[in-house]
């Protein structure tokens, strides 16, 4: 089993220990898609949020306005949960908002019981301002000390038994606020929590004029996996790659939180990156496993680790780092799949774990996501060629570039092979690995002109054609 280092691992440690001195709501994730006009689409489908409407809680609850003055040309407060969504950029009846000229206002939520909610998704549409939202989402069970189910605007929430779970401002910095927006409110834990309340303090997006109230067209709320208001937890999910030649599951029954991101996001890398994975690293006879499996397991150990071709990773991080490391990760733990080293030649050394690692993070760093500089080496005076993955990955590189461009393609196939030995580094570029070293670390320590920056996402080699390309 790999795993990845002890040091990030204890980084990440220190991290979630921290955290948990915070309140509970430190763990809430918001995310905002904007489709802007001309991107728009009837379904209201975005890159993250999930499409409405969806099986919810909500379907049967009851929505009040708990102050504020509707609009007379907007549809009543049963708009927010009828399942139903504008088909047009324009269609005042299909929305609920707030009379025009107004400061917005709070709207309420009954759910009848307190359930353990999973997600709290919202959704607008307009051409212009009405389009973003402005709001904070607050949450009760009903039972807090001189709980105030009706708090109107001016009154603080929060000393009237309510708790904050989120404040959420679309805006946009740059460019026109007009289009399609999602919002999808969440836990990395999986459920924000079990209330009965919830209320929504809405506030218009500007005051330029008096068109400022959103238009909004659907209030979804999701309970948590077994809170008995939602289908139960689907099978793993299976995929194949562009061609079909490979396939992969990826399993997150454990964490259903993480299910549309791994379904969506994450298997579109992993189909385009795998057989790019095994095309980089051949051998003599060999065939890469055609099928392999990743689980989401939560509560997880670590961040992740391969076994065979038995990829795990631990939900709580890979949720907090959906938008930094967690691609990535599995993109290493990938190269381990495809390395498939199995039992050394009793001839030769054991395979040196430094180098397996350095292997896989030089795919990761160096083929997958060069415009992170993850593996950038910031003090070469403590730098050891011996350190293990990214450290490793940059000398792998470092040689590559310098000496061989196939080196990783032999070391790996030598390893793979049982042959692996401490002579293969002079054999291939001429000088020993400890030569090579203490030039690496003289020539990183050299200042160098900064790289241009590729675009974000440029090395994921997803195309457009990618989403059709990969069977589910």
């Amino acid at each position: 089993m790999r795993r990845l280092d002890t040091w990030i691992a204890g980084i990440v440690a220190a991290v979630m220990a921290g955290s948990l001195v915070h309140a509970a709501r430190a763990e809430v994730k918001v995310v905002v898609n904007h489709n802007a006009n001309g991107e728009t689409n009837a379904d209201f489908r975005f890159k993250d949020v999930p499409l409405p409407p969806k099986p919810d809680a909500v379907a049967k609850a009851k929505f009040s306005v708990v102050d504020g003055e509707i609009d007379p040309k907007g549809g009543k407060i049963e708009k927010l949960n009828d399942g139903q969504v504008p088909t047009e950029e324009d269609q005042p009846a299909e929305n609920f908002f707030f009379k025009a000229g107004t400061e917005g206002g709070r709207i309420g939520v009954d759910l009848g019981k307190a359930i353990d909610i999973k997600q709290v998704n919202t959704y607008s549409w307009h051409p212009n301002t009405r389009a973003p939202q402005l709001y904070k989402l607050y949450a009760s069970d009903g039972s807090g000390v001189g709980f105030k189910a009706s708090p109107k605007k001016g009154a603080d929430p929060e000393k009237a038994g309510w708790k904050l779970i989120a404040s959420v401002d679309t805006r946009p910095k740059d460019g026109k606020p007009g289009g399609q927006y999602g919002v999808s409110i969440s836990d990395c834990q999986g459920s924000l929590g079990k209330y009965k309340y919830l209320l929504f303090d809405c506030s218009r997006t500007e005051s330029d004029d008096e068109f400022g109230n959103t238009f909004y067209s659907e209030i979804d709320v999701i309970a948590a996996a077994g809170a008995g208001d939602v289908p139960g937890v689907a099978a793993p999910s299976l995929f194949k790659t562009p061609g079909g030649k490979y396939e992969f599951t990826i399993d997150s029954s454990q964490a259903p939180e993480m299910k549309e991101w791994a379904d969506t996001r994450l298997a579109l890398v992993m189909a385009v990156w795998y057989p790019k994975i095994v095309e980089m690293l051949p051998s003599e006879g060999f065939s890469a496993p055609a099928r392999f499996m990743l689980t989401i397991q939560n509560p997880g150990q670590g961040i992740s680790a391969t076994d065979g071709t038995r990829i795990t990773c631990n939900a709580l991080w890979m949720c907090r780092n959906q938008e930094g490391e967690a691609i990535g990760a599995i993109v290493h733990e990938m190269v381990h799949v495809v390395q498939q080293y199995g039992r050394p030649n009793p001839n030769s050394g054991d395979n040196p774990s430094w180098l397996v690692e350095g292997v896989a993070d030089y795919v990761r760093w160096f083929k997958y996501e060069p415009q992170s500089h993850g593996a950038d080496i910031t003090d070469a005076s403590s730098a050891k060629y011996d350190d293990s993955y990214r450290v490793t990955a940059n000398f792998l590189n470092w040689a590559s570039e310098k000496y061989d461009k196939d080196l990783v393609r032999k070391l790996n196939a030598a390893m793979r092979e049982g042959k692996y030995s401490k002579d293969l580094w002079t054999k291939y570029t001429g000088k020993t690995a400890d030569e090579l070293g203490k030039q690496w670390k003289q020539d990183i320590a050299k200042p160098h002109k900064p790289a241009a920056k590729a675009d974000a996402g440029a090395s994921t080699g997803l195309g457009t054609g990618a989403q059709q390309a990969l069977s589910l």
